[in-house]
């Protein structure tokens, strides 16, 4: 019964496998078919080099909106004001996810930072990254 119940829901509402995250901003980002590359970065505030690398990133987004969006994703899951206010200690103009999106591509939790994962315009991980980045390194993987 509860099958029958599903199917019609979905018959009637419409079935769809994509996946949507929140941003802090309050609008969502579809990560499954995101219609352009998505750069994913982690950081913390006591990263130094996540420090270095986010005006690169700052950069990135702006030189590039129409082929790409950047996100960001606090290391330490820091929320409301605690997060806002990371965001502008370290100067991020890039929108931030409110939760990990990274059981979307069945990766393990975030050992090392910096990390960026690069996501094409269909969903698909195409690039997770280690370390700092630079805005020519990742536009040489875009």
């Amino acid at each position: 019964m509860l099958i029958r119940i599903m199917l019609a829901t979905c018959l009637l509402l419409g079935c769809s496998s994509d996946v949507s995250y929140p941003l802090v901003q309050g609008e969502s980002l579809n990560l499954t078919n995101p219609g352009k590359f998505v750069v994913i970065n982690y950081w913390a505030v006591w990263c130094a080099p996540c420090r270095k690398e986010i005006p690169e990133l700052n950069e990135l987004a702006s030189h590039n909106p129409e082929k790409l969006t950047v996100v960001g994703v606090n290391f330490d899951d820091s929320r409301g004001e605690v997060l806002l206010d990371e965001i502008e200690k370290l100067g991020i103009e890039f929108q931030s996810l409110v939760e990990d999106p990274r059981s979307t591509w069945g990766l393990e939790p975030v050992t090392i930072l910096p990390e960026t994962l690069i996501i094409s315009a269909e969903g698909k991980l195409l690039h997770r990254l280690i370390g700092p980045q630079t805005l020519s390194s990742i536009e040489a993987l875009l």
